[in-house]
């Protein structure tokens, strides 16, 4: 079974983030990029504007810091530890209890991009997910044309498992979805502090 109620410990420390809830605070740090329109062209809602972001971080969905059963998603601010300027948020959501399955997602400020700063982020949401929450399962649906985030999948050991032709209404079009997953069994193999 799951090893739920997921709680975190905050921060969550990585070399050069710390992983953390989001805070009024953040706003104008969220705002600079979630108001973007080419941050959000392969993203499910549209670019936001702070009293959106406002209301997601006090009382909406980006308020959860913990998931305490299926249906459950969290999104954490990625701050940079040298600074503590918010430079992305990374999600991860329970989908099913009785499958041990997991969802991953994330959305970084350009002008962060290039540095294998989401790669650093997401790694450690996948040991939440597997390590603390004891999923069996983790998958990610990307749009086709989102080269970085289909890359970055690839970097986390995901492996493509369905590509889905025109199964998503966004901007007046139809668009392609790829679906990635990664099994714990997997996950933990690649990691090169477990044991052989």
């Amino acid at each position: 079974n799951c090893e739920v109620p997921l709680r975190p410990d905050y921060p969550i420390a990585t070399n050069r983030l710390r992983l953390r809830p989001l805070r009024a605070d953040d706003l104008q740090a969220l705002t600079d990029y979630h108001s973007l329109p080419h941050v959000h062209r392969f993203l499910p809602m549209g670019a936001m504007g702070e009293a959106v972001i406002a209301e997601r971080i006090a009382t909406g969905p980006w308020s959860r810091t913990t998931l305490e059963e299926e249906g459950d998603s969290m999104v954490l601010g990625v701050e940079l530890a040298e600074s503590g300027t918010i430079v992305g948020d990374v999600m991860l959501a329970w989908i099913s209890s009785r499958n041990r399955l997991g969802e991953i997602g994330y959305v970084l400020n350009p002008n962060y991009a290039g540095r294998g700063l989401a790669t650093e982020a997401m790694r450690q949401v996948m040991r939440l997910a597997f390590n603390d929450m004891g999923l069996h399962r983790v998958i990610a649906r990307v749009d086709s044309e989102n080269g970085p985030s289909l890359a970055l999948a690839a970097r986390l050991g995901m492996r493509r498992e369905a590509h889905l032709v025109k199964s998503w209404w966004r901007d007046d079009e139809w668009v392609d979805e790829i679906h990635l997953a990664i099994l714990r069994s997997e996950w933990n193999a690649l990691q090169p502090d477990r044991p052989a």
